[in-house]
């Protein structure tokens, strides 16, 4: 027997950037934000408020991260805003967020252009914390094996192919469980580890070549690059600047 319910029609919904604003507000654990065509913020949560250690809104919004984070994250964050302003999309990508008064937090982040009138008018993005792992997934423990041997042998050149040879299963179910457990493909997972131990060196005297090599890099020059990509400076500059975070 036929429903008698009319159907549903799709609709449309557009928000406005204070009404988003205020969804995310309800959300500590993704930081969002709106800037102009100069890099000023427009819209933010109060996450992103709390972890630039100020205590109103009105401290961030007409402010540019230039003048919000010390230099030269400052100066990299706004980089990337300008790639995004020229029409790139930054699609979960891994990053290590340093906030004043706050402790290094991994995180994805997402930005898109944003258009009015087929112009690029600005930045939208968005920057989810990662979270603790999935325990009662059915892989967890398959995975937490291939998680353990990352863990102790970051500094070797591991290929997927043999990481889910370990967990007994094809790579792409590796990849889709890993998402799943982990949040994030075992490439970032790797990065994660790799940059974690860097940071942690960087605090002693040893040499940027040595820590490179110790954390599995090919060498220097694919270690700055992949940890300015992630942490947002280099090396040297994350070493002279650990200090005033």
């Amino acid at each position: 027997m036929p429903s008698s319910r009319p159907p549903v029609d799709s609709m449309d919904v557009n928000l406005s950037g204070k009404e988003m604003q205020s969804l995310f507000d309800e959300l500590p654990e993704v930081v969002f934000f709106i800037k102009d065509q100069e890099g000023r913020y427009t819209h933010c949560n109060l996450t992103l408020v709390r972890r630039l250690g100020r205590k109103q809104r009105s401290d961030v919004i007409g402010r540019t991260a230039l003048e919000l984070f010390p230099l030269p994250l400052g100066g990299s964050y706004t980089i990337q805003d300008r790639r995004v302003l020229c029409g790139e999309v930054i699609d979960n990508q891994l990053e290590v967020h340093l906030y004043p008064n706050r402790m290094p937090g991994w995180c994805l982040t997402f930005k898109r252009p944003l258009c009015q009138n087929d112009e690029v008018s600005g930045v939208i993005g968005v920057s989810r914390d990662l979270g603790q792992p999935d325990n009662k997934h059915s892989a967890f423990e398959r995975l937490n094996k291939v998680l353990e041997h990352m863990q102790n042998h970051y500094d070797e050149q591991l290929r997927v192919q043999s990481l889910a040879n370990l967990a007994e299963l094809s790579v792409a179910q590796l990849e889709r469980h890993f998402r799943r457990v982990f949040q994030v493909t075992p490439q970032q997972l790797l990065t994660k580890l790799r940059i974690e131990a860097a940071m942690r060196l960087l605090h002693g005297d040893e040499s940027i070549a040595s820590i490179g090599q110790q954390c599995g890099f090919a060498d220097q020059s694919a270690f700055a690059r992949q940890f300015k990509a992630t942490v947002g400076m280099s090396p040297r500059d994350y070493r002279g600047i650990k200090g005033q975070l």
